[in-house]
């Protein structure tokens, strides 16, 4: 997930204007003078010589601390209250707990409750599958972070990271019916993570982790899905390179190439670099060198990294050596989870005919797209604002649908795969261009078509433990 930079918000300013002192023009003025828009004006209450407007204005979040200071100067201007309309959408938080049904008199009280509730207690003690038909865990899932890697904004917490977990568990509901529930932990430390996180386990069918910091996550994911026996996913890693290598699949067929024949250059070798290489490598790529702060990672070199140590002797064939600028000559891809300005045009330019740029940091990419759009064949960011967005939102929610649908104990490799190539056939023929390879996360096609592509490799990879529902269908209409 990422924060957009410049994104633009509305404040709605309720002020006190003396018009012996001041003429509504000129507080028009102000507002316009320090970078504000109005798109409306209300008045709240009049008087003969006092009034009180609340003006709507749209405005940079950075900007509006001094479109307040400036019209704090104006003699005759009173600032009574300003309110960010992000910040009243998240008042009281954006999601709830509601019951499935109504208790209406003592009868119902007695069979939600006690004494009815024990059958269903002691059904699931001499069963615990059951748990699957007689409790929310068959549709829940725990979004869970530790607050030292939120968005692009770093280690802020897990009270910060709560507004993000929530949109996060949002998503989950509306685009694929999954409940979820946000979960920040107090802690960084990865054994009381890990041993969290399992204590917690037995009331959801999945685990999301997200937004926990390199290479802690690392450990944290592969030690759960070893100990658990339900899917755990990190977002950050996993939905990314799912995305990303949907995206590529449509790009190289876009521009007449083999993604097997390509050559790719990474820059970024961190949670979600490590992530989209192995895809890559499982899809068949096998030229590929990922490059970070020491330049191109080469098998045989010594690193302190764990993960750059794993990614130098199972990448880079060639063994080919030097910063970016030396081994991106002839690359066919270029793919950036890094952070903005690492790519230059003069690298582009030396990359292979028709290059295809994936410049994924946030807020900021590693070069933007106006600056190379006469050079590169297909550019994608990680941004809502450009075409081409890489979303995780195109996978999370169809992959949970599916593998609690079919009860699925872990995610696969295949199953990951699945997804990318559901993702990618959203786009059909007739619609793909250099800028529509990847669908918006609003068309209805994708969460069917990932948790129908999941369902099936799951099977295929004998995780899956409901009975067969490859022929069901998914619906969630509103």
């Amino acid at each position: 997930m990422a924060v957009q930079a410049g994104s633009s918000t509305n404040i709605i300013m309720r002020l006190e204007t003396d018009k012996k002192k001041i003429t509504f023009g000129q507080v028009v003025t102000a507002i316009g003078d320090a970078g504000g828009d109005i798109v409306a004006v209300d008045v709240s209450r009049a008087g003969k010589q006092k009034t009180i407007h609340d003006i709507t204005v749209t405005i940079d979040p950075a900007l509006s601390a001094r479109i307040v200071s400036r019209l704090g100067e104006l003699d005759g201007v009173n600032v009574i209250n300003v309110s960010d309309q992000t910040m009243l959408l998240h008042l009281g938080g954006k999601i709830e707990v509601t019951s499935k049904l109504r208790i209406k008199n003592r009868d119902d009280l007695s069979r939600v409750y006690t004494p009815g509730v024990a059958r269903v207690s002691m059904a699931i003690h001499d069963d615990p599958s059951r748990a699957y038909s007689l409790t929310i865990k068959r549709n829940t899932v725990a979004v869970i972070s530790d607050g030292t890697a939120v968005l692009g904004l770093g280690n802020i917490g897990p009270l910060a990271a709560m507004p993000v977990m929530e949109g996060k568990a949002m998503l989950f509901k509306q685009l694929a019916d999954v409940d979820a529930f946000p979960i920040c932990l107090d802690t960084q430390d990865t054994e009381e993570i890990i041993e969290t996180i399992k204590r917690i386990a037995p009331a959801f069918g999945g685990i999301n982790l997200e937004d926990i910091s390199s290479p802690r996550c690392f450990e944290i994911e592969r030690r759960l899905i070893e100990e658990l026996d339900i899917p755990v996913f990190h977002d950050d890693q996993h939905g990314t390179a799912v995305v990303l290598l949907a995206g590529l699949y449509n790009a190289v067929k876009l521009v007449g190439k083999r993604l097997q024949d390509c050559k790719v250059v990474l820059c970024g070798v961190g949670a979600a670099g490590n992530a989209c290489t192995k895809i890559l490598l499982t899809a068949g790529v096998t030229d590929m060198i990922g490059v970070d702060r020491c330049g191109a990672l080469v098998r045989g070199q010594s690193y302190d990294n764990e993960a750059w140590s794993w990614y130098a002797e199972n990448t880079n064939p060639n063994r080919e050596t030097g910063s970016l600028s030396d081994v991106i000559q002839g690359a066919d891809i270029f793919i950036g989870v890094s952070g903005p300005g690492i790519l230059k045009v003069e690298d582009v330019k030396k990359m292979a005919a028709d290059p295809i740029v994936f410049a994924m940091a946030n807020p900021n990419p590693e070069i933007l797209p106006e600056e190379v759009e006469d050079i590169v064949r297909v550019m994608a960011t990680g941004r809502s604002d450009y075409p081409n967005q890489i979303n995780n939102v195109l996978c999370f929610p169809g992959l949970f649908r599916g593998v609690l649908d079919c009860r699925a104990s872990r995610v696969t490799e295949s199953m990951k795969l699945a997804a990318a190539k559901a993702i990618a056939s959203v786009v059909s023929d007739e619609e793909l261009n250099e800028n529509y390879i990847i669908p918006s996360i609003f068309n209805q096609h994708v969460v069917e078509k990932v948790r129908n592509a999941v369902i099936e490799a799951a099977y295929e990879s004998k995780v899956a433990r409901r009975r067969d529902i490859r022929n069901e269908e998914f619906s969630n209409e509103d």
